[in-house]
């Protein structure tokens, strides 16, 4: 009998080294719905390597668009794609080539799967760290606006590359998030304006919705890890050559150049 979610895991983890596309999974293989999404991108670190944080897509409006859903959808992020404010980011391979501006949210201590709905202050109690992020996404599939959210899930939400910033200081004004302001400007003069709000209409909920998605899907959220929450500006074309800078007001600043 055919192990499915190791197999899709096998086609999707090999894609991902390669950078190569595919149309879509093999029948036999293929999930159908979240919960077998979610069981393939469950095979995916054994081929990768660890996870060093989690994201969540499809936030906004612009987001669902992009991708082609109507609704968010989480996946891990591997460490070995995690950066430093800074740094250069290579768009070989990459078939989406946008930049999102994301506040990061850091955990302390593990987070187990839970039945019980988390509430907003729980949520909030589990953050140890805030920080600006840029997210640099793709996806396996050719054709991502058409794979559907089972197979994004599969595909880990497309995860690719990520840059996190420096912890903030000003732990105290987490449940101001859906105010703050961002901003984006790119090497080529083009500006890009966003607020915390248009990720689930506040960064501090699309938290506590990624905390019921993973409690439902049964995964552990391991001491150490991250959570960038989804796109505060509406997702930025980029090509090789160029930089950007991102101004997340008193989040703070952060950059990053593609090659």
């Amino acid at each position: 009998m055919t192990d499915a979610p190791e197999l899709a895991a096998q086609i999707l983890t090999e894609h991902w080294r390669t950078r190569q596309a595919i149309d879509a999974l093999p029948d036999l293989c293929r999930p159908a719905t979240r919960a077998e999404g979610y069981a393939v991108q469950a095979r995916w670190p054994a081929r990768i390597g660890p996870i060093g944080g989690w994201k969540i897509a499809a936030t906004s409006v612009a987001g669902q668009r992009h991708i082609g859903v109507d609704g968010p959808l989480a996946g891990p992020v591997f460490a070995r794609r995690v950066w430093a404010d800074g740094a250069t980011v290579s768009l070989s391979g990459n078939r989406m080539r946008v930049a999102e501006c994301e506040v990061v949210f850091g955990f302390a201590r593990a987070i187990e799967p839970r039945p019980e709905p988390w509430t907003r202050a729980q949520a909030l109690a589990q953050v140890a760290r805030v920080m600006p992020g840029i997210e640099v996404p793709d996806s396996r599939f050719a054709h991502f606006e058409r794979a559907g959210q089972a197979q994004l899930i599969a595909d880990c939400a497309c995860c690719h590359e990520m840059l996190v910033g420096h912890p903030s200081s000003a732990l105290d004004r987490l449940n101001d998030l859906a105010a703050l302001p961002v901003q984006a400007r790119l090497s080529d003069g083009r500006l890009f304006e966003g607020v915390g709000s248009n990720a689930l209409g506040d960064p501090v909920e699309a938290l506590r919705w990624f905390l019921g998605e993973m409690s439902a899907a049964g995964q552990r959220i391991e001491a150490g890890h991250f959570l960038t929450t989804g796109a505060c500006v509406t997702p930025i074309a980029v090509e090789p050559g160029q930089a950007m800078e991102a101004d997340f007001g008193w989040l703070g600043a952060m950059r990053v150049r593609f090659d």
